[in-house]
């Protein structure tokens, strides 16, 4: 929500950071390797290993820490069957998860080191000034939750297998002129095929997502009709997406790829439908209506119903009386 105590919203994240431990930065890929028993990188911004030759007693002492380069993983030979959320899920041959610079990852348990799989680290300063490096932010998934993983079929981890497999090569060959270009290329590449993987995700966990839009569309009907509303403000994103236990990326990508809308876009449907509602019912004036919805400013109210309907709240009503 928008609104609510400012004063007492502050306070509370001046505790929360006096509380919290400061959490231990990750800063170069040569420390990575210090601290999962690796031998030093052969290049200092970028690196590749396999699981089973790293141990992982370093990183299950730090209570939470962050890392100041991408990391990709593929994760593979877990004891019994994945689950993703409360499911069982039936792409279960591999699972990758998804690291950006400076996100924050808490303790991790001692037995949650993968035996099988590969990791692919690489800083910010490799992809600079490529096409990747000024597109890396499109790529959502690296601020998904690791609980939002992608779960990988056969034939798709055999696919990244060779991809990782071709940047190990290319990294473990003599570094010449090309071999940034090449790396670049191939990382570029291992995205796309992410991208391709996280869509088809998307469509055949039909029963678990067809569950999300139901908690969707109950949560935001709660929020529309609720008494609060005004005081509150509107539903965020954010707001709605911890609701639901999801990150806003993976929500609005989710979404997008089953409905066409993306999270905001479907807040401001269910906006409208409300909207609607209390015009048509209601001898409310039109900024009351703005209020109620939450808006602290009935221009912004009336900006966004013309832009979505084409038409003014108020000539909403007035063509609703004529018809």
């Amino acid at each position: 929500m928008i609104k609510g105590s400012a004063v007492s919203l502050f306070y509370e994240l001046c505790y929360q950071m006096k509380a919290a431990p400061k959490p231990y930065g990750i800063d170069s890929i040569s420390e990575q390797h210090r601290l999962l028993g690796l031998p030093k990188p052969k290049h200092p911004l970028v690196s590749v290993f396999y699981h089973k030759d790293a141990r992982y007693d370093g990183l299950v002492e730090l209570q939470q820490f962050t890392l100041n380069f991408y990391c990709i993983s593929i994760k593979k030979d877990f004891d019994g069957k994945l689950k993703y959320g409360q499911r069982y899920y039936d792409f279960d041959e591999g699972m990758m998860s998804f690291i950006s610079p400076n996100q924050l990852l808490l303790k991790l348990d001692p037995g949650s080191a993968p035996p099988g799989g590969m990791s692919l680290l690489f800083h910010p300063d490799f992809i600079a000034g490529t096409a990747l490096g000024a597109k890396i932010s499109s790529y959502h998934f690296f601020s998904y939750e690791l609980s939002e993983a992608l779960h990988l079929s056969e034939n798709e981890e055999t696919i990244i297998e060779g991809i990782f497999q071709n940047i190990d090569r290319e990294y473990g060959s003599n570094i010449d002129g090309f071999s940034r270009d090449v790396m670049v290329a191939q990382i570029e590449l291992l995205l796309q095929y992410c991208n391709r993987f996280y869509a088809r995700q998307f469509t055949t966990r039909q029963l678990a997502n067809n569950e999300i839009l139901i908690r969707l569309e109950n949560l935001l009907n709660d929020c529309f009709n609720s008494e609060t509303l005004e005081e509150d403000g509107l539903p965020t994103v954010q707001y709605i997406a911890q609701q639901l236990n999801l990150s806003p990326d993976y929500l609005s990508d989710m979404l997008r790829t089953i409905t066409g809308q993306t999270a905001q876009q479907h807040i401001h449907a269910k906006l409208i439908e409300k909207a609607k509602e209390l015009l048509a019912t209601t001898n409310l004036q039109v900024s009351q209506v703005a209020y109620q919805l939450g808006f602290e400013y009935p221009q912004s109210f009336n900006k966004l119903f013309k832009s979505k309907t084409n038409m003014s709240p108020l000539a909403f009503r007035e063509e609703l009386r004529r018809g």
